[in-house]
């Protein structure tokens, strides 16, 4: 990590998640401030060694880069009480939905500001965060936002802010449709006469595993599935059910609705 100054406006579970993260990095201490209006909040987040203050103003003063990490909803109200930012201070939004010209709007045109999409296992380190940076941003601003999202995972950029919406779908909404699996897996497992502990371990070590193998990138997921579907055999069987109730299209389908409801938060939170 570089010595650069980060404000954090909001301390919620993703905010520490960052700050964590990039302390285990070795970026000093001294150097981060957060700010948020609830004092147990505040309590947390001094629990890692960086200060704390519930004065958003004083967080950003002389900040290199500031971290929006506040609900969508309240993102305007913050940055429109904030006083002028300086030029060069670089914006790194995690608030889901708030596209980047309204943060310019509510801040300057010529601002440097990165949207990101993180997803909820970078609470563990485990995330995955897709970034988009406007034309403001230079080639150290960029670094600056890599580095912070890094923190809590794997990164990646995409070249049109309109392809974070494809993100959201996919894999800020992601973890769900995985745990919606593990849930209805459990559920049958115990229909099938196990006892909900045996259940639970097998489906939750079984999808470990699983992304273990996928992760290894030797093989596409498909390969893997065919890998272990002998012809006549049980897993065949439960694909053979699988494709007969269209399960693929369905999936598309759900995929498609976040799509579409991120685009339209993203028309809410702009105009908000």
């Amino acid at each position: 990590m570089t010595d650069d100054s980060i404000a954090f406006i909001g301390g919620g579970n993703m905010a520490r998640s960052l700050i964590t993260g990039l302390l285990g990095a070795g970026a000093d201490p001294d150097r981060i401030v957060a700010s948020d209006p609830a004092p147990a909040q505040r309590e947390l987040l001094a629990e890692l060694g960086v200060r704390t203050t519930d004065d958003n103003a004083a967080a950003v003063s002389g900040a290199d880069t500031i971290v929006l990490a506040v609900k969508p909803q309240v993102l305007g109200a913050v940055l429109k009480a904030l006083p002028a930012l300086e030029s060069g201070q670089l914006l790194v939004s995690i608030a889901a939905g708030v596209p980047i010209e309204a943060i310019a709007a509510w801040t300057r045109r010529s601002q440097p500001i990165v949207r990101c999409m993180p997803n909820t296992p970078a609470l563990l380190g485990a995330g995955v965060t897709a970034l988009h940076a406007n034309e403001a941003v230079d080639e150290a601003g960029l670094a600056r936002a890599e580095a912070i999202l890094a923190a809590a995972g794997r990164t990646l950029w995409v070249d049109e802010e309109a392809k974070l919406d494809a993100v959201t779908a996919v894999s800020g909404s992601g973890p769900a449709y995985f745990f919606y699996l593990m849930e209805a897996m459990i559920e049958t497992g115990i229909s099938q006469g196990l006892d909900a502990e045996t259940a639970t371990v097998l489906t939750l070590e079984t999808a470990y595993g699983a992304a273990l193998m996928a992760r290894e990138r030797t093989s596409t997921p498909a390969e893997l599935r065919a890998n272990v579907t002998s012809p006549g055999g049980t897993t065949a069987a439960a694909i053979a059910a699988l494709d007969a109730a269209d399960t693929a299209t369905i999936i598309r389908r759900a995929l498609d609705a976040a799509r579409d409801r991120a685009q339209g938060l993203a028309r809410e939170f702009g105009q908000s």
